[in-house]
């Protein structure tokens, strides 16, 4: 069973990380403790069907997870892009498919600046040839920003990140009623993603 988040406390236990991208999206995953996020797996994107999303909710409940950051590109400025925009759209249909399968697995967008050219960095110190990182560079990047979220959520001991909510859910006529905002600002956050 997961442990909810109590005030001023975050969640312990299976936690995941997801790079989404065009092409592919990378996931990543931590132990109970969350002391290290390691590459799990890339799924494919598929943006017409969705499969990947639904897969991607399927593993969170296989490994009982009790929270999901999906990384937020933001430019150096801070500033919110069609990359941004993408994560958003994908972090908002991961919480309706989690939804759908009856799960209330907290997803957040967490500020994932540099991820993936540090993932490309750290494979390239790590003597993988440039031609090899397309295979697990989103997994990598994903894991970076697992552990960039479990990392601030254990020097704050709160909860970090912006919690992101499906689009809409069938309303009592029938059509489609706003579930609450969004994307939630965390208090603490002062309005930031962190």
């Amino acid at each position: 069973m997961t442990e909810g988040a109590v005030a001023g406390v975050y969640p312990r236990g299976v936690k995941l990380g997801v790079d989404v991208g065009t092409v592919r999206v990378g996931v990543a995953v931590c132990d109970r403790d969350g002391i290290l996020a390691t590459p799990l797996r890339t799924l494919q994107r598929n943006v017409k069907k969705n499969t990947d999303v639904r897969i991607l909710a399927g593993l969170a409940g296989e490994l009982d997870a009790v929270e999901i950051f999906v990384g937020l590109p933001r430019t150096m400025k801070g500033e919110e892009h069609a990359s941004a925009r993408m994560a958003t759209e994908y972090a908002r249909l991961l919480a309706g498919a989690l939804q759908d399968a009856g799960s209330a697995i907290p997803v957040r967008l967490i500020d994932e600046r540099l991820s993936t050219v540090s993932a490309h960095r750290a494979l390239h110190e790590a003597g993988m040839s440039s031609r090899d990182h397309r295979t697990v560079v989103d997994q990598v990047a994903a894991a970076g920003i697992l552990q960039h979220a479990i990392d601030m959520q254990k020097a704050r001991g709160t909860e970090v990140g912006n919690r992101v909510y499906a689009e809409s859910a069938p309303g009592p006529t029938g059509g489609g009623a706003q579930t609450g905002p969004a994307v939630q600002t965390h208090s603490s956050e002062h309005g930031r993603l962190q």
